[in-house]
């Protein structure tokens, strides 16, 4: 399940009134293309001319109510328009960037902007609305100089046969979230957390075992975010969730028996996890927050929520590798662009992409200027970048700092590849919560057959969707 959906779903709409910057109402794709005539070039291997005339219109603009983000994005299209003076920007401003319902209706009515934000897991709904163009011919290490260091597994998220339709700008791998001060009292190692089942049984027994309703390790199990959880510790075994096709279920094996008989085993073996089950969104986070949880799987923007909604402490909360370590669920958000764009319009729109999410020490990269402006700086997300790209990114945010990144030195150090959602993934997880809250809620559970009465449903589920 994407986090940001998590996020926004319990936040009030802003509302999405169109603000441009330079020009009024956003633009269509079919008026504002521009051409080679204008200054353009009809080589789509060719970066924008800076000459080009252009206007494109983008979508999430940070909302009034950010507004030091708000402000780093005017400052940041006042100093693209340094590099490119002739294109305009007309942004849309919203929160949430995307709402489900409201997506699908711009799909249906060919109503997104130029380039429209979307979450990794939106592009097949895309593509079956013939709602992007194909830029393979657009990207390249001249047009997005740091491309051959994004992670493939991020790119591959934005491919389909492939081509691809997008770029990135944010994503996250799950991994293993821990309260140190609890590991400290409970005579763990803070700066080595588990990275087995077995180990995090272990460590989970001996924080519960600190007593006044502290849990050692909790879990979702409920409104989805079960079967998400499921999914995450499954990958994190080299399990899958359904056949390569997509076509059938795939997690009645051994690794997917041992999640569930983990589960089992930590809440009615162990009792190092709660009796309140049944657990949602934010109720891990709510949790950890107030030193009553050591221990589950999320992503590290839980620790921004953590500390800037539930005003927990940085210093308290550390982050390791996925258990098992064989892959991580890999989540994040994106950048497609509009069916019907022109040339120079796909070409304005990465470069505003390459400037603002893709350039190490300039727009979301630019450390010194998120820590003066009191946005934190070193949690280890976005994570997309690998190679030189990745250790001039770690070099600069250690420099600027305001979070302790040694805490999140574990997850950082471990090469663990990302793996993206299965197909009609909220479908799968509506069926998996069952199976999650009946080893959590019943100490007489058969997990053989709550794994195979999933198995039968999502085989019906999927046959049903062709």
């Amino acid at each position: 399940m994407n986090r940001d959906r998590l996020l926004r779903r319990s936040v009030a709409l802003v509302a999405a009134a169109g603000l441009a910057l330079g020009a009024a109402a956003c633009s269509s794709s079919g008026s504002s293309g521009g051409s080679a005539g204008a200054g353009g070039s009809s080589d789509a291997a060719t970066p924008l001319d800076p000459a080009t005339k252009v206007t494109i219109s983008i979508d999430c603009q940070p909302p009034v109510t950010k507004a030091a983000e708000r402000k780093q994005w005017a400052d940041d299209v006042a100093a693209f328009n340094k590099l490119y003076p002739n294109v305009t920007v007309k942004a849309k401003d919203g929160f949430p960037c995307e709402e489900p319902a409201a997506f699908t209706a711009q799909l249906k009515g060919k109503a997104q902007t130029d380039v429209f934000y979307s979450y990794f897991t939106d592009l097949d709904q895309v593509l079956d609305a013939d709602g992007a163009e194909d830029i393979s011919a657009y990207v390249n290490e001249k047009s997005v100089p740091a491309l051959a260091d994004i992670d493939p597994s991020v790119l591959a998220t934005l491919k389909s046969e492939g081509r691809l339709y997008g770029l990135p700008y944010s994503n996250y791998k799950m991994g293993l979230l821990y309260n140190r001060k609890l590991f400290t009292q409970a005579g763990l190692d803070p700066d080595r957390p588990p990275t087995t089942w077995e180990g995090i049984r272990e460590a989970a027994g001996k924080i519960a075992a600190l007593g006044n309703g502290v849990n050692g390790y909790g879990d979702y199990s409920a409104t989805n975010q079960g079967g998400w959880h499921y999914t995450a510790e499954l990958y994190g075994l080299g399990g899958s969730m359904t056949t390569e096709d997509g076509r059938k279920a795939a997690f009645n094996t051994p690794e997917g028996r041992k999640v569930l008989q983990n589960l089992y085993d930590m809440r009615w073996t162990d009792h190092s996890m709660g009796a309140t089950q049944g657990l949602k969104w934010p109720d891990l986070m709510t949790q950890m927050s107030t030193d009553k949880l050591g221990m589950y799987v999320g992503a590290p923007d839980d620790i921004t929520y953590m500390v800037q909604t539930l005003k927990g402490n940085y210093d308290d909360y550390g982050m390791g590798p996925m258990p098992g370590g064989k892959a991580a669920l890999l989540g994040g958000n994106d950048y497609l662009f509009k069916k019907g764009s022109g040339p120079d319009q796909i070409k304005a729109g990465i470069a505003w992409i390459n400037f603002k999410f893709l350039t190490i020490g300039k727009g979301q990269f630019d450390y010194a200027r998120n820590k003066a402006d009191g946005l934190p700086v070193g949690l280890p997300q976005p994570f997309f970048f690998t190679g030189a790209s990745l250790e001039a990114d770690n070099r600069a945010k250690a420099a600027d700092a305001t979070v302790p990144v040694g805490n999140y030195a574990p997850y950082l150090a471990a090469s663990v590849p990302g793996r993206t959602e299965p197909a009609n993934a909220q479908q799968i997880y509506k069926i998996l919560d069952n199976a999650v809250s009946g080893v959590l809620t019943d100490r007489n559970a058969n997990v053989d057959k709550l794994l195979a009465d999933a198995e039968s449903q999502v085989d019906q589920v999927l046959a049903s969707l062709g």
